[in-house]
């Protein structure tokens, strides 16, 4: 049997980071590979009070790992789908899409009360843009406020009684093995996630295609057609990571359908549309929802958020 390379992933150096580039080592070594993880410091990371736009708009938790790749220092890169911006970077190229992981958001309060159950005036910790608004759409009687840091240090101010719940992403969770803390995952009625939320990429080098080979072999046709379809969807409205924009995709009965929102970031301005095709279509139906959603006024309610 042919003796297969050895990998170097790149990674950043949270714990949930650290968990999803041991699962892609994990896959690589099944396939035979040998393995090193390398981790490098994002500016998401080095920079952790403050709101993430202060940081930059965009790529704050993914612009060091593709230099990294570009610089041939690690073979892949492991991004949280949903942190990745839609711009392409020359000479890289998204790999791999594995199994999506729960798109959810997921409440968690002191208490263990559910959105509803919440008193007036409840302090509910996010850092999105998105999360605020829907929130606010909802119920706009909420105090929403920043926080930062991994999941850990969330969870900590959480407990120290900083805030009487936060939001956080249920695949996070789940994959720290956190998911007991979860009060309620709130219904996609409520809250749409973010465009790629639960899902990972693999980013590679264009040019090497035995890597490329390599982690294609972990490629979830289905999940690669959603988040291709949200992350079309989020491009052509030109609003960004962090604008309070929400997508979401998936197969049914074989067959591609997408949702997106885009709201004001008080959340009293919401609008949303639909489309549906085929999975070879994912980009096409992504456009096509973002001309609805641009046709309804969308570019007014990005820019009044500021």
């Amino acid at each position: 049997m042919e003796r297969q390379p050895k990998i170097r992933v790149g990674t950043r150096s949270s714990a949930l980071a650290r968990w999803q580039a041991e699962w892609v080592a994990s896959q690589l070594t099944r396939l035979g590979c040998m393995v090193d993880l390398i981790q490098i410091s994002t500016a998401g990371d080095v920079q952790r009070e403050g709101p993430i736009g202060a940081i930059g708009s965009q790529g704050v938790f993914t612009k060091e790992l593709q230099r990294a790749l570009l610089d041939d220092r690690v073979d892949v890169a492991v991004h949280s789908l949903k942190d990745m911006p839609t711009d392409t970077v020359a000479g890289l190229v998204l790999a791999s899409v594995p199994t999506r992981e729960s798109p959810h958001d997921a409440l968690v309060a002191q208490g263990g009360q559910q959105l509803d159950e919440l008193p007036p005036g409840a302090r509910i910790g996010t850092g999105s843009q998105r999360r605020r608004a829907q929130l606010l759409h909802y119920r706009n009687d909420l105090h929403i406020e920043p926080i930062r840091g991994n999941v850990d240090t969330r969870l900590r101010k959480l407990d120290e009684g900083q805030y009487d719940a936060i939001m956080l992403a249920e695949a996070g969770l789940l994959r720290l093995g956190l998911g007991d803390r979860v009060s309620q995952l709130l219904p996609f009625e409520v809250m749409l996630p973010a465009v790629g939320q639960g899902a990972l990429g693999i980013e590679a080098r264009v040019a090497d295609e035995t890597t490329r080979r390599l982690v294609a072999q972990f490629d979830d046709r289905s999940t690669r057609a959603a988040v291709f379809a949200e992350r079309a969807m989020l491009a052509s409205l030109r609003g960004g990571c962090s604008a309070p924009i929400g997508g979401w995709a998936r197969v049914v009965d074989r067959r591609l359908q997408l949702d997106g929102v885009v709201l004001t970031g008080d959340g009293s301005q919401r609008i949303s549309a639909s489309g549906s095709g085929e999975l070879a279509d994912a980009e096409q139906i992504g456009r096509d929802v973002a001309a609805q959603l641009d046709d309804m006024g969308s570019d007014e309610l990005i820019a009044a958020t500021g």
